[in-house]
Protein backbone atom coordinates (compact mmCIF):
# COMPACT_ATOMS: atom_id res chain seq x y z
CA UNK A 1 0.00 0.00 0.00
CA UNK A 2 1.05 3.43 -0.87
CA UNK A 3 2.31 5.88 1.95
CA UNK A 4 1.26 8.89 1.23
CA UNK A 5 -1.47 10.34 2.93
CA UNK A 6 -5.04 9.14 1.65
CA UNK A 7 -6.59 12.07 -0.13
CA UNK A 8 -10.08 11.52 1.93
CA UNK A 9 -8.32 11.93 5.08
CA UNK A 10 -6.64 15.34 4.26
CA UNK A 11 -9.64 16.64 2.93
CA UNK A 12 -11.88 15.80 5.74
CA UNK A 13 -9.40 17.09 7.99
CA UNK A 14 -9.22 20.42 6.06
CA UNK A 15 -12.87 20.58 5.43
CA UNK A 16 -13.08 20.34 9.39
CA UNK A 17 -10.59 23.35 9.63
CA UNK A 18 -12.45 25.15 7.16
CA UNK A 19 -15.88 25.64 9.18
CA UNK A 20 -14.29 25.72 12.36
CA UNK A 21 -12.08 28.72 11.07
CA UNK A 22 -15.52 30.53 9.73
CA UNK A 23 -16.68 31.19 13.28
CA UNK A 24 -12.65 31.52 14.62
CA UNK A 25 -12.13 34.18 12.06
CA UNK A 26 -15.27 36.10 12.94
CA UNK A 27 -14.34 35.58 16.71
CA UNK A 28 -11.05 36.92 16.51
CA UNK A 29 -12.03 40.07 14.56
CA UNK A 30 -14.37 40.90 17.18
CA UNK A 31 -12.36 40.09 20.17
CA UNK A 32 -9.87 42.69 18.57
CA UNK A 33 -12.51 44.77 18.64
CA UNK A 34 -13.96 44.28 22.25
CA UNK A 35 -9.88 44.59 23.22
CA UNK A 36 -9.85 48.08 21.82
CA UNK A 37 -12.91 48.94 23.05
CA UNK A 38 -11.89 47.81 26.73
CA UNK A 39 -8.28 49.05 26.78
CA UNK A 40 -8.97 52.44 25.47
CA UNK A 41 -11.76 52.51 28.25
CA UNK A 42 -10.09 51.43 31.25
CA UNK A 43 -6.11 52.09 30.46
CA UNK A 44 -3.35 50.27 30.65
CA UNK A 45 -3.85 49.52 35.10
CA UNK A 46 -7.98 48.86 35.30
CA UNK A 47 -7.57 46.94 32.05
CA UNK A 48 -4.57 44.78 33.36
CA UNK A 49 -7.18 44.12 36.78
CA UNK A 50 -9.84 42.88 34.39
CA UNK A 51 -7.33 40.81 32.49
CA UNK A 52 -6.12 39.19 35.73
CA UNK A 53 -9.42 38.39 37.26
CA UNK A 54 -10.55 36.88 34.14
CA UNK A 55 -7.28 34.89 34.01
CA UNK A 56 -7.04 34.19 37.73
CA UNK A 57 -10.96 32.53 36.79
CA UNK A 58 -9.53 30.35 34.07
CA UNK A 59 -6.29 28.96 35.38
CA UNK A 60 -7.84 28.01 37.98
CA UNK A 61 -10.64 26.39 36.15
CA UNK A 62 -7.89 24.71 34.01
CA UNK A 63 -6.38 23.44 36.89
CA UNK A 64 -9.46 21.76 38.74
CA UNK A 65 -11.39 21.43 36.02
CA UNK A 66 -12.16 17.87 34.14
CA UNK A 67 -12.32 18.21 29.96
CA UNK A 68 -13.40 15.00 28.16
CA UNK A 69 -14.04 15.53 24.75
CA UNK A 70 -11.25 13.40 23.71
CA UNK A 71 -12.84 10.24 25.22
CA UNK A 72 -16.08 11.27 23.92
CA UNK A 73 -14.04 11.27 20.70
CA UNK A 74 -12.32 7.97 21.12
CA UNK A 75 -14.53 6.05 22.12
CA UNK A 76 -17.67 7.19 21.07
CA UNK A 77 -16.56 6.43 17.31
CA UNK A 78 -17.37 2.90 18.23
CA UNK A 79 -20.21 2.94 19.17
CA UNK A 80 -21.69 5.10 16.49
CA UNK A 81 -20.01 3.01 14.34
CA UNK A 82 -21.48 -0.37 15.64
CA UNK A 83 -25.10 1.99 15.41
CA UNK A 84 -25.24 1.56 19.23
CA UNK A 85 -26.79 4.98 20.66
CA UNK A 86 -27.44 3.14 24.00
CA UNK A 87 -24.32 2.67 24.80
CA UNK A 88 -23.26 6.02 23.14
CA UNK A 89 -25.59 8.15 25.06
CA UNK A 90 -24.64 6.15 28.55
CA UNK A 91 -20.70 7.19 27.16
CA UNK A 92 -21.49 10.70 27.64
CA UNK A 93 -23.60 10.81 30.51
CA UNK A 94 -20.19 9.32 31.95
CA UNK A 95 -17.88 11.72 30.47
CA UNK A 96 -20.98 14.89 31.30
CA UNK A 97 -21.20 13.91 35.04
CA UNK A 98 -17.03 14.11 35.39
CA UNK A 99 -16.91 17.10 33.52
CA UNK A 100 -19.93 19.04 35.55
CA UNK A 101 -18.94 17.52 39.07
CA UNK A 102 -14.77 19.12 38.32
CA UNK A 103 -16.43 22.20 37.37
CA UNK A 104 -18.51 22.97 39.99
CA UNK A 105 -15.18 22.00 42.29
CA UNK A 106 -13.33 24.98 40.31
CA UNK A 107 -16.02 27.44 40.71
CA UNK A 108 -15.92 26.92 44.50
CA UNK A 109 -11.73 27.05 44.49
CA UNK A 110 -11.93 30.04 42.46
CA UNK A 111 -14.39 31.71 44.73
CA UNK A 112 -12.32 30.39 47.82
CA UNK A 113 -9.12 31.18 46.90
CA UNK A 114 -9.69 34.83 45.11
CA UNK A 115 -9.89 37.02 48.41
CA UNK A 116 -6.60 35.40 49.54
CA UNK A 117 -4.83 35.82 45.92
CA UNK A 118 -6.50 39.00 44.83
CA UNK A 119 -4.54 42.06 46.87
CA UNK A 120 -1.23 40.02 45.74
CA UNK A 121 -2.35 40.54 42.20
CA UNK A 122 -2.89 44.26 42.45
CA UNK A 123 -6.38 43.64 42.53
CA UNK A 124 -8.65 46.99 42.64
CA UNK A 125 -11.38 47.45 45.32
CA UNK A 126 -14.38 46.98 42.49
CA UNK A 127 -12.45 43.91 41.70
CA UNK A 128 -12.21 42.12 45.02
CA UNK A 129 -15.74 42.85 46.00
CA UNK A 130 -17.03 41.05 42.24
CA UNK A 131 -14.43 38.53 42.74
CA UNK A 132 -17.00 35.79 44.39
CA UNK A 133 -19.74 36.20 41.57
CA UNK A 134 -16.93 36.07 38.89
CA UNK A 135 -15.94 32.72 39.90
CA UNK A 136 -18.87 31.90 37.96
CA UNK A 137 -16.95 32.55 34.81
CA UNK A 138 -14.95 29.41 35.17
CA UNK A 139 -18.30 27.57 33.57
CA UNK A 140 -17.66 29.23 30.21
CA UNK A 141 -14.50 26.45 30.17
CA UNK A 142 -16.63 23.82 30.88
CA UNK A 143 -17.60 22.70 27.97
CA UNK A 144 -15.82 19.92 26.41
CA UNK A 145 -17.96 17.12 26.39
CA UNK A 146 -20.60 18.77 24.18
CA UNK A 147 -17.91 19.82 22.15
CA UNK A 148 -16.58 16.41 21.47
CA UNK A 149 -19.96 15.15 20.62
CA UNK A 150 -20.73 17.91 18.20
CA UNK A 151 -17.11 16.20 16.85
CA UNK A 152 -18.34 13.00 16.56
CA UNK A 153 -21.29 13.76 14.30
CA UNK A 154 -19.51 15.84 12.18
CA UNK A 155 -21.11 19.06 13.11
CA UNK A 156 -17.99 21.60 12.62
CA UNK A 157 -20.27 24.48 11.61
CA UNK A 158 -21.82 24.39 15.01
CA UNK A 159 -18.17 24.28 16.71
CA UNK A 160 -17.40 27.58 14.09
CA UNK A 161 -20.90 29.24 15.07
CA UNK A 162 -20.51 28.90 18.77
CA UNK A 163 -16.33 30.64 18.43
CA UNK A 164 -18.17 33.87 17.37
CA UNK A 165 -20.76 33.64 20.84
CA UNK A 166 -18.43 34.86 23.57
CA UNK A 167 -16.38 37.26 21.25
CA UNK A 168 -19.69 38.96 20.19
CA UNK A 169 -21.15 38.95 23.77
CA UNK A 170 -18.14 40.73 25.18
CA UNK A 171 -18.39 43.41 22.10
CA UNK A 172 -21.96 44.13 23.05
CA UNK A 173 -21.46 44.29 26.41
CA UNK A 174 -18.30 46.30 26.19
CA UNK A 175 -20.08 48.59 24.17
CA UNK A 176 -22.71 49.46 26.52
CA UNK A 177 -20.54 49.62 29.25
CA UNK A 178 -18.04 52.25 27.50
CA UNK A 179 -21.30 53.70 26.16
CA UNK A 180 -22.80 54.16 30.06
CA UNK A 181 -19.20 54.59 31.81
CA UNK A 182 -19.90 51.97 34.11
CA UNK A 183 -16.06 51.57 34.45
CA UNK A 184 -13.95 48.13 35.45
CA UNK A 185 -17.54 46.58 37.21
CA UNK A 186 -19.33 47.17 34.48
CA UNK A 187 -16.63 45.21 32.32
CA UNK A 188 -16.51 42.44 34.60
CA UNK A 189 -20.00 41.76 34.91
CA UNK A 190 -19.90 41.66 30.85
CA UNK A 191 -17.04 39.36 30.87
CA UNK A 192 -18.98 37.20 33.20
CA UNK A 193 -22.28 37.21 31.06
CA UNK A 194 -20.04 36.29 27.92
CA UNK A 195 -18.87 33.21 29.67
CA UNK A 196 -21.66 32.05 30.62
CA UNK A 197 -23.24 32.59 27.37
CA UNK A 198 -20.15 30.45 26.07
CA UNK A 199 -20.98 27.53 28.27
CA UNK A 200 -24.58 27.46 28.07
CA UNK A 201 -25.04 27.73 24.46
CA UNK A 202 -22.58 24.64 23.45
CA UNK A 203 -24.61 22.13 25.51
CA UNK A 204 -27.80 24.03 24.08
CA UNK A 205 -26.56 23.01 20.93
CA UNK A 206 -25.50 19.24 21.41
CA UNK A 207 -28.44 18.64 23.41
CA UNK A 208 -30.27 19.99 20.37
CA UNK A 209 -28.14 17.36 18.29
CA UNK A 210 -28.36 14.40 20.73
CA UNK A 211 -32.00 14.79 20.55
CA UNK A 212 -32.27 14.97 16.82
CA UNK A 213 -29.47 11.74 16.40
CA UNK A 214 -30.10 9.44 19.25
CA UNK A 215 -34.16 8.94 19.02
CA UNK A 216 -35.45 6.69 21.37
CA UNK A 217 -32.73 7.03 23.76
CA UNK A 218 -32.71 9.19 27.05
CA UNK A 219 -30.42 11.98 27.97
CA UNK A 220 -30.89 11.35 31.63
CA UNK A 221 -30.46 7.72 33.22
CA UNK A 222 -27.81 5.42 34.24
CA UNK A 223 -23.95 5.41 33.61
CA UNK A 224 -23.42 1.81 34.58
CA UNK A 225 -21.36 -0.32 32.68
CA UNK A 226 -19.75 2.55 30.82
CA UNK A 227 -15.75 1.10 32.41
CA UNK A 228 -16.80 -2.33 31.19
CA UNK A 229 -17.87 -0.65 27.86
CA UNK A 230 -15.04 1.23 27.34
CA UNK A 231 -11.93 -0.19 28.89
CA UNK A 232 -9.39 2.18 30.10
CA UNK A 233 -11.18 4.71 29.65
CA UNK A 234 -10.18 6.37 33.27
CA UNK A 235 -6.95 6.15 32.34
CA UNK A 236 -7.11 8.08 29.44
CA UNK A 237 -9.27 10.80 30.73
CA UNK A 238 -6.48 11.37 33.28
CA UNK A 239 -3.74 11.31 31.00
CA UNK A 240 -5.73 13.57 28.25
CA UNK A 241 -6.55 15.86 30.84
CA UNK A 242 -3.49 16.48 31.94
CA UNK A 243 -2.18 16.86 28.64
CA UNK A 244 -4.61 19.66 27.74
CA UNK A 245 -3.97 21.44 31.61
CA UNK A 246 -0.15 21.52 31.11
CA UNK A 247 -0.27 22.23 27.61
CA UNK A 248 -2.45 25.69 28.38
CA UNK A 249 -1.32 26.33 32.14
CA UNK A 250 2.22 28.60 31.28
CA UNK A 251 0.20 30.69 28.82
CA UNK A 252 -2.54 31.25 31.44
CA UNK A 253 -0.33 31.61 34.75
CA UNK A 254 2.27 33.48 33.16
CA UNK A 255 0.00 37.01 33.43
CA UNK A 256 -0.41 36.05 37.37
CA UNK A 257 3.46 35.80 37.34
CA UNK A 258 3.79 39.07 35.76
CA UNK A 259 0.77 41.43 37.54
CA UNK A 260 2.04 39.50 41.18
CA UNK A 261 6.23 41.03 40.18
CA UNK A 262 5.37 43.99 38.34
CA UNK A 263 1.58 44.81 39.24
CA UNK A 264 -1.65 45.71 36.95
CA UNK A 265 -0.28 47.68 34.34
CA UNK A 266 2.55 45.58 33.00
CA UNK A 267 -0.32 43.14 33.07
CA UNK A 268 -2.28 45.19 30.63
CA UNK A 269 0.64 45.64 28.20
CA UNK A 270 1.34 41.93 28.31
CA UNK A 271 -1.94 41.34 27.88
CA UNK A 272 -2.35 43.61 24.19
CA UNK A 273 0.77 41.62 23.43
CA UNK A 274 -0.53 38.39 23.70
CA UNK A 275 -3.76 38.94 21.98
CA UNK A 276 -1.83 40.39 19.43
CA UNK A 277 -0.25 37.05 18.53
CA UNK A 278 -3.14 34.62 19.75
CA UNK A 279 -3.89 35.08 16.06
CA UNK A 280 -0.46 32.99 15.33
CA UNK A 281 -1.67 29.80 17.54
CA UNK A 282 -4.82 29.43 16.44
CA UNK A 283 -4.55 27.69 12.98
CA UNK A 284 -2.35 25.17 14.51
CA UNK A 285 -5.17 24.88 17.29
CA UNK A 286 -8.09 24.13 15.56
CA UNK A 287 -6.03 21.44 13.09
CA UNK A 288 -5.21 19.93 15.96
CA UNK A 289 -8.89 19.74 17.39
CA UNK A 290 -10.47 19.34 13.67
CA UNK A 291 -7.45 16.42 12.62
CA UNK A 292 -7.94 14.35 15.89
CA UNK A 293 -11.15 12.47 14.46
CA UNK A 294 -9.19 11.59 11.63
CA UNK A 295 -6.19 10.55 13.15
CA UNK A 296 -7.98 7.94 15.07
CA UNK A 297 -9.47 6.46 12.59
CA UNK A 298 -5.49 5.98 11.40
CA UNK A 299 -4.68 4.77 14.90
CA UNK A 300 -7.51 2.37 15.05
CA UNK A 301 -6.36 0.85 11.84
CA UNK A 302 -3.05 0.34 13.27
CA UNK A 303 -1.72 3.28 10.90
CA UNK A 304 1.20 4.24 12.77
CA UNK A 305 3.78 4.70 9.77
CA UNK A 306 4.47 7.27 7.13
CA UNK A 307 0.46 8.59 7.05
CA UNK A 308 0.57 9.17 10.21
CA UNK A 309 3.71 11.50 9.83
CA UNK A 310 2.83 13.05 6.95
CA UNK A 311 -0.56 13.82 8.14
CA UNK A 312 0.92 15.63 11.31
CA UNK A 313 3.43 17.48 9.07
CA UNK A 314 0.57 18.63 6.56
CA UNK A 315 -1.34 20.43 9.70
CA UNK A 316 2.17 21.89 10.94
CA UNK A 317 2.90 22.99 7.28
CA UNK A 318 -0.74 24.74 6.70
CA UNK A 319 -0.55 26.37 10.16
CA UNK A 320 2.98 27.89 9.78
CA UNK A 321 1.45 28.50 6.03
CA UNK A 322 -1.30 30.97 8.04
CA UNK A 323 0.77 32.17 10.28
CA UNK A 324 3.76 33.99 8.24
CA UNK A 325 1.86 36.97 7.58
CA UNK A 326 1.00 37.73 10.75
CA UNK A 327 4.29 37.05 11.90
CA UNK A 328 5.51 39.62 9.52
CA UNK A 329 3.35 42.18 10.39
CA UNK A 330 4.02 41.85 13.68
CA UNK A 331 7.75 42.11 13.53
CA UNK A 332 7.59 45.19 11.70
CA UNK A 333 4.45 47.09 12.72
CA UNK A 334 4.18 45.94 16.25
CA UNK A 335 4.66 48.96 18.24
CA UNK A 336 1.77 50.60 15.34
CA UNK A 337 -0.42 47.28 16.58
CA UNK A 338 -0.35 48.15 19.94
CA UNK A 339 -0.96 51.65 19.48
CA UNK A 340 -3.81 50.54 17.37
CA UNK A 341 -4.82 48.27 20.04
CA UNK A 342 -4.69 50.39 23.46
CA UNK A 343 -3.82 53.49 22.42
CA UNK A 344 -0.39 55.30 22.99
CA UNK A 345 -0.31 54.53 26.61
CA UNK A 346 -0.03 50.76 25.60
CA UNK A 347 3.01 51.08 23.10
CA UNK A 348 5.51 49.76 25.46
CA UNK A 349 3.73 46.16 24.63
CA UNK A 350 5.61 46.30 21.42
CA UNK A 351 8.73 44.94 22.91
CA UNK A 352 7.73 42.06 24.57
CA UNK A 353 5.25 41.31 21.64
CA UNK A 354 7.78 40.92 19.04
CA UNK A 355 9.04 37.99 21.31
CA UNK A 356 5.67 36.52 21.68
CA UNK A 357 5.21 36.19 18.19
CA UNK A 358 8.42 33.57 17.84
CA UNK A 359 7.36 31.77 20.41
CA UNK A 360 3.85 31.54 19.05
CA UNK A 361 5.12 30.56 15.90
CA UNK A 362 7.86 28.38 17.38
CA UNK A 363 4.94 26.67 19.09
CA UNK A 364 3.08 25.97 15.90
CA UNK A 365 3.97 22.31 16.03
CA UNK A 366 2.50 21.45 19.44
CA UNK A 367 -1.60 21.15 18.81
CA UNK A 368 -0.95 18.31 15.94
CA UNK A 369 1.25 16.45 17.35
CA UNK A 370 0.08 16.58 20.65
CA UNK A 371 -3.26 14.99 18.62
CA UNK A 372 -1.60 12.60 16.72
CA UNK A 373 0.22 10.99 19.99
CA UNK A 374 -3.30 10.81 22.08
CA UNK A 375 -4.25 9.32 18.92
CA UNK A 376 -1.93 6.82 18.59
CA UNK A 377 -2.60 5.90 22.42
CA UNK A 378 0.23 7.86 23.57
CA UNK A 379 -0.98 10.50 25.85
CA UNK A 380 1.34 10.47 28.29
CA UNK A 381 4.26 11.64 25.89
CA UNK A 382 2.27 14.91 25.07
CA UNK A 383 1.90 15.17 28.72
CA UNK A 384 5.15 15.01 29.44
CA UNK A 385 6.79 17.14 26.95
CA UNK A 386 4.42 19.95 27.99
CA UNK A 387 4.85 19.11 31.72
CA UNK A 388 8.96 19.59 31.19
CA UNK A 389 8.57 22.50 28.72
CA UNK A 390 5.80 24.30 30.72
CA UNK A 391 6.77 24.13 34.04
CA UNK A 392 10.43 22.87 34.28
CA UNK A 393 11.43 26.87 33.21
CA UNK A 394 8.71 28.93 34.89
CA UNK A 395 10.58 28.86 38.55
CA UNK A 396 13.05 31.28 36.27
CA UNK A 397 9.91 33.88 35.09
CA UNK A 398 9.82 35.89 38.54
CA UNK A 399 13.96 36.19 38.17
CA UNK A 400 13.60 36.98 34.78
CA UNK A 401 10.91 39.92 35.65
CA UNK A 402 13.08 41.47 38.35
CA UNK A 403 16.06 41.47 36.64
CA UNK A 404 15.16 42.27 33.29
CA UNK A 405 11.94 43.31 33.05
CA UNK A 406 8.63 42.61 31.14
CA UNK A 407 10.42 41.74 28.20
CA UNK A 408 12.10 38.89 29.87
CA UNK A 409 8.70 37.25 29.49
CA UNK A 410 8.94 36.83 26.09
CA UNK A 411 12.08 35.34 26.35
CA UNK A 412 10.77 33.02 28.43
CA UNK A 413 7.98 32.17 26.03
CA UNK A 414 10.42 31.22 23.09
CA UNK A 415 12.23 28.67 25.72
CA UNK A 416 9.01 27.13 27.28
CA UNK A 417 7.88 27.27 23.01
CA UNK A 418 11.55 25.64 21.64
CA UNK A 419 11.38 22.84 23.96
CA UNK A 420 7.64 21.85 23.58
CA UNK A 421 7.59 21.59 20.23
CA UNK A 422 11.48 19.81 19.86
CA UNK A 423 10.06 17.27 22.38
CA UNK A 424 6.71 16.71 20.57
CA UNK A 425 8.37 16.60 17.33
CA UNK A 426 10.70 13.82 18.54
CA UNK A 427 8.15 11.88 19.74
CA UNK A 428 5.89 11.60 17.30
CA UNK A 429 8.58 10.77 14.85
CA UNK A 430 9.54 7.88 17.40
CA UNK A 431 6.20 6.56 18.01
CA UNK A 432 5.12 6.49 14.54
CA UNK A 433 8.12 4.72 13.29
CA UNK A 434 8.48 2.14 16.02
CA UNK A 435 4.58 1.30 15.89
CA UNK A 436 3.39 2.34 19.05
CA UNK A 437 1.31 -0.42 20.73
CA UNK A 438 -0.54 2.65 23.05
CA UNK A 439 -1.53 3.03 26.38
CA UNK A 440 -4.54 2.88 26.64
CA UNK A 441 -6.55 0.28 24.28
CA UNK A 442 -8.36 1.50 21.10
CA UNK A 443 -11.72 0.80 20.99
CA UNK A 444 -12.27 -1.98 19.28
Amino acid sequence: MAEAVPGGIVRRIYGNLGRLLSGKAAAGLISLAYMIVAARALGARDYGVLVLVHTFAITVGGIVEFPGWHAVVRYGAQWQAKGDPLRLMRLLRFVASVEMTAGIAAVITAACLAPQLGPGLGWSPTALAFALPYSLAVLGSVRSTPAGYLQLMGRFDLLGYHNAVPALARLIGAAIVWACGFGLLGFLVAWLIAALLEWAVLWGMAIHVARRTLRGVSLLGTVRGVRADNPGIWRFMLIANADVTFGELAGRIAPLIVGWMLGPAAVGLYAIAQRATVVIAQPAQILGQAAFAELARLAARHDHGARMRRAVLHCIGIALAAAVPVVLLLVWFGRDVAILIGGKGFADAAGVMLWLTLARAIALAGPPCSAALIAMGRPSLSVGANLFANLAPLPLLPWLLGRFGLISAGWHAVLQAAIASLLMLWFVFRESRGGSHGEVAAPA
